[in-house]
């Protein structure tokens, strides 16, 4: 009997981390088509057969970094002790993983995609959502503090929220712009200088 299909003939898991690596670097729109197959060694068609498209594989891409990169990050947020400790690993540990050795500065979800076409399923909207994800993660890591008794409930948790992704958003960009690790460790502490005013009680 013959088999339903040719197998492939290259590694997908390996060849999307080599795309990964391209659109981390170069975002989404500058990726261009032979940038990624020279890259994953591949031809468009087997791209396509894999992916279905640049916007697939785009999408299996941030996968992959979310799982890898991004997760080493948010683990930082549930492990920790207090809220305060949590915010200051997730800082810390955003400053660490923007300057890696061996690999793009910055984000890939911060700076991947941040001008293109609108609508509910494009590049943009995806990393998007996952910016807010973070949002949400710190918010649920300050409740959860405010259920242990370390905050107020009458604290800002939506806004200390915003506050501290926004600071890792900009930590992003200027990893890009070649910050150091130093710099940006700094920048975190600098960050966690302004907890005491953030999560007083207003009033």
């Amino acid at each position: 009997m013959l088999p339903k299909g040719r197998p492939r003939a290259f590694d997908r898991d390996a060849a999307l981390e080599r795309a990964m690596r391209v659109f981390w670097q170069k975002g989404y729109d500058s990726a261009s088509m032979s940038d990624l197959t020279e890259a994953m060694q591949i031809n468009a068609p087997s791209l396509y057969a894999a992916f279905g498209s640049k916007a697939g594989l785009f999408r299996a891409a941030v996968e992959l970094y979310t799982g890898q990169v991004g997760q080493r990050i948010k683990n930082a947020l549930p492990m920790a002790a207090t809220a305060k400790e949590g915010i200051a690993d997730f800082l810390k540990q955003t400053a660490i993983s923007h300057t890696h050795p061996g690999q793009p500065h910055g984000c890939m979800v911060v700076l991947g995609a941040l001008h293109g076409e609108e609508g509910t399923d494009t590049p943009c909207s995806l990393l998007r959502e996952r910016r807010l994800e973070n949002v949400t993660l710190l918010r649920e890591r300050l409740e959860r503090g405010v259920r242990e008794g370390e905050l107020s409930a009458k604290a800002d948790l939506q806004q200390i929220a915003e506050f501290y992704a926004t600071v890792q958003h900009g930590m992003s960009i200027t990893a890009r712009d070649g910050a150091t690790l130093d710099q940006l460790v700094k920048t975190a502490h600098a960050a966690m200088a302004a907890w005491e005013g953030l999560t007083a009680t207003p009033g």
